[in-house]
């Protein structure tokens, strides 16, 4: 069952992301035309993401500095404000609503900023509230009893949240919750690596893998430690398989390469022989990635998957649907997407559908009201409404 999830998130300064606000609920489908900021919804989060695992500086370089990703150079800050639900306090049954606040300021024209303000506070159901964590450009506080006070320039960098350093056995122990086995655990996936020197297509070391790497280059350790222990996960793939190849599919198969090393390879019913993964079409791989991380029993808390069709035959977007529809009961799924295929594939159940518009060089999101959107639904299906150009004017 799903524990939790963002129930709110602002973002602001962003790239074309100058202010929004976004409520995602369990299933999600972020649509809209090429260049409307879909794609920087998702940049957002993992940028977030990667905040809480001390990988803020590099990300930020490898995107080009403070002014490559501050919307159109005219902000000086961007910043994210969230609320989450049912976060466990870890080793209790007590759940809490945990707000997180972070703003990153450029330092005048550089590409450089520092971490301007940082807040985590907890909410209990009776209401009360705790401010677990607070930090400002002169210290940090981290909230115990008694309560520490750091000085900012002698305990955290600047370029790197404090958040970044907490861990269960560190501070409160909420915030290591947070940090680790809640934001930490986000799997955002923009560049699945499938081409002919991609990592998935080679023999990797034998391994223990919890969870598809963002990139997807872990693929094979993954595959091999779920498909070879795990027998619902076994029957997840291997009916996904022949849903969408029929059932000439057998089985997966990880037959040694080298000395520690497995090889993934495909067996096919009408083959003798065993296909390996470097012989696989690019659109193959990429479904066979997509089964893997939905079908994964212990997902991260947030899935966000950026144009999950792209070199996808039609009939396997359905199984693709399916397949988050029951990822949906253990993690946030976000799916951003343009294409009217896919968005028919929900047919069971409507997912919660954002329209991301481009409005005088900014991005909009606006969340489809479910009762109206579900009154078109009895006569269309969701890709024809968006084909045809509906759902926008219903945003």
């Amino acid at each position: 069952m799903l524990r939790s999830m963002i129930q709110r998130i602002r973002i602001e300064g962003y790239r074309s992301l100058k202010d929004v606000t976004w409520t995602p609920g369990k299933l999600n489908v972020v649509i809209g035309p090429n260049a409307s900021g879909k794609s920087n919804l998702l940049r957002a989060l993992a940028l977030l993401h990667r905040s809480a695992l001390g990988k803020l500086p590099e990300d930020i370089l490898r995107e080009g500095g403070m002014g490559s990703i501050l919307w159109d150079g005219q902000v000086g800050s961007l910043g994210w404000s969230l609320t989450a639900d049912r976060i466990e306090h870890g080793g209790t049954d007590e759940q809490l609503s945990v707000a997180y606040d972070l703003k990153l300021s450029r330092l005048g024209t550089t590409s450089a900023y520092r971490v301007e303000n940082e807040l985590v506070a907890s909410h209990t159901k009776s209401g009360q509230v705790a401010k677990l964590l607070t930090r400002e450009p002169l210290a940090s506080r981290i909230e115990e009893s008694p309560p520490y006070l750091y000085s900012h320039g002698s305990a955290w960098p600047e370029e790197q949240t404090t958040l970044s350093f907490m861990n269960s056995m560190t501070g409160h122990i909420l915030l290591g919750v947070f940090r680790e086995a809640w934001l930490g655990s986000w799997q955002i996936f923009q560049d699945l690596q499938v081409g002919q020197d991609s990592e998935i297509r080679k023999a990797a070391v034998s391994r223990l893998e919890s969870r598809v790497a963002t990139n997807g280059s872990n693929l094979v350790p993954f595959l091999h430690t779920l498909y070879s222990s795990n027998r619902d996960f076994k029957n997840d793939v291997d009916m996904s398989m022949r849903a969408a190849f029929g059932d000439d599919f057998e089985e997966l198969s990880f037959p040694p390469a080298a000395d520690q090393l497995v090889q993934l390879r495909l067996r096919w019913r009408s083959l003798k022989n065993d296909q390996s993964a470097a012989s696989l079409s690019d659109g193959t791989l990429r479904f066979l990635l997509l089964v893997a991380i939905l079908a994964n029993p212990q997902p991260g808390k947030l899935i966000a998957i950026d144009e999950p069709e792209t070199g996808l035959h039609p009939s396997m977007l359905p199984v693709v649907a399916d397949l988050a529809y029951q990822a949906a009961d253990r993690t946030q799924v976000v799916f951003s997407t343009h294409s009217p295929q896919f968005l028919d594939a929900f047919k069971t159940q409507t997912p919660t559908t954002t329209v991301a518009q481009w409005v005088d060089g900014e991005t909009k999101l606006n969340v489809l009201d479910g009762a109206e959107l579900e009154r078109w639904l009895k006569e269309y299906s969701l890709g024809a409404l968006f084909k045809s150009g509906e759902l926008e004017g219903m945003a």
